[in-house]
């Protein structure tokens, strides 16, 4: 049986068919299950999920304000991958730019640092989304 997470966002979406196709074929999500007939789909990328559902105006849809792009404002979706240029190069053939260009980012966690290879990128409705490759761990440099 498929294992949901504890906490999966769920992303309105002005165009599920334009957002399955940068989740999918850009960042590399399978669609665990969807209900086309609802605008709604749950993707899965090695235990990262999150759920997209089309906005309809008349659907009586969890909307606490009108939506204006970009969308998730405040917010960045980390999310971890095996490796970042195949993702990175899938995007250039797709012709979606990137927010931020790639590099290696150490960020304390207590007495270590913690090593990512981060890139950032919005898909079709604003949402920035943050794909990480591990870099694994290392003393804090002392100041």
């Amino acid at each position: 049986m498929f294992q949901r997470n504890k906490l999966v966002p769920e992303l309105m979406v002005t165009d599920l068919q334009a957002s399955l196709a940068f989740w999918v074929s850009c960042l590399g999500f399978n669609i665990a299950y969807q209900r086309p007939e609802d605008g709604f789909a749950y993707l899965d990328l090695n235990g990262a999920q999150v759920m997209l559902e089309q906005v309809e105006p008349d659907a009586g849809q969890w909307l606490t304000a009108e939506l204006s792009k970009p969308f998730g404002r405040g917010v960045n979706l980390q999310i971890d991958v095996e490796a970042v240029a195949p993702i990175i190069e899938k995007l250039g053939a797709a012709q979606v730019s990137l927010y931020k260009t790639c590099k290696d980012t150490w960020y304390r966690a207590d007495d270590v640092e913690v090593g990512q290879r981060e890139f950032l990128v919005q898909d079709p409705d604003g949402y920035l989304v943050r794909l990480v490759q591990r870099l694994g761990e290392r003393p804090v440099c002392p100041i």
